[in-house]
């Protein structure tokens, strides 16, 4: 019998169990699992830092792919004369790039350095945490969380604060790892064989923004729509392609070369057989309930 955590399922409700390792956790029920990770907010990075140029390199080709493809989501099931969208977490502002020729857009991004520099190139980005920067009276017709929600703790308010902030009929887009992909199950056995690394690596441990959730789209949706939701669509994206692969695999961690090397190799002699199984990366597209 699993060991008991005595934490509360966010999802369900259930008593959490005792993970892979002392800071991960599962719950029995509906299988979502959480990390009990200490994350920095508005604080100095308590991990070395990340290098952005190597970080832009590894994952730049990938998240613009799958970025228009969300776009192309984002103008499906957005309500009629819908302009508004917003990004959370807009980075270096690749998003905003895609999607201002359909919406009007805003990126609110809390690394003041990464955001200055889309702000440079003339993207519409305030400095600061959402929901905090944005106005009283500011409401979006999309909201949008690429790679944004798994690192937030208090996830259920970031919900309800998504819930204010859009107009009625607007859409909330979720990108995000998946606890059903390949290579997270994956790790997950390699983990209990002994090696650790690429399950540390998946939920970032070590860096200054750590994955604290790992979601299936199931119990995403059942989360979401305990905040005034309901999913409209869900879809996979591919998690990863070989250019730009090495440069991803380098930027996420403190690993030997030889790991790194071990695990390039081994995954780029798995892109061709990847579209059979389930991707590590879900996007599920959320549409705000009428009052009432």
């Amino acid at each position: 019998m699993s060991e008991s955590t005595g934490m509360a399922c966010i999802v369900c409700g259930n008593i959490q169990a005792r993970g892979l390792a002392a800071w991960h956790a599962a719950c029995p029920g509906c299988a979502y699992e959480s990390a009990s990770f200490r994350v920095a907010i508005n604080e100095q990075p308590v991990a070395d830092p990340v290098d952005e140029a190597e970080r832009e390199l590894g994952l730049k080709g990938l998240r613009l792919e799958n970025f228009r493809a969300i776009v192309g989501f984002a103008r499906r099931y957005a309500a009629p004369g819908a302009h508004k969208l917003l990004d959370v977490g807009s980075a270096h502002g690749w998003f905003l790039e895609t999607a201002r020729d359909s919406f009007d857009v805003l990126g609110v991004e809390p690394d003041a350095v990464v955001g200055a520099r889309a702000s440079a190139r003339g993207l519409p980005v305030r400095a600061g945490y959402f929901p905090d920067v944005l106005g009283e009276g500011e409401r979006f017709d999309v909201i949008v969380f690429n790679d944004v929600i798994e690192h937030i703790p208090d996830i259920r308010s970031a919900l309800g604060a998504c819930h204010q902030r859009l107009n009625p009929g607007g859409i909330l887009i979720l990108n995000l790892p998946n606890s059903r992909g390949l290579f997270y199950r994956m790790s997950k056995t390699i983990a209990r064989l002994g090696w650790s690394a690429p399950f540390d690596r998946l939920w970032q441990k070590d860096l200054p923004s750590p994955h604290v959730h790992y979601f299936n789209s199931a119990n995403l949706a059942a989360l979401v729509g305990k905040h005034g939701f309901e999913l409209v669509h869900g879809a996979e994206l591919p998690a990863l392609r070989a250019k730009g692969l090495l440069e991803r695999l380098r930027c996420a961690g403190n690993i030997s070369m030889l790991s790194l090397y071990t695990q390039y190799l081994a995954i780029l002699c798995m892109i061709p057989v990847l579209n059979a199984f389930p991707s590590d990366i879900t996007v599920c597209v959320f549409r705000k309930k009428a009052a009432g």
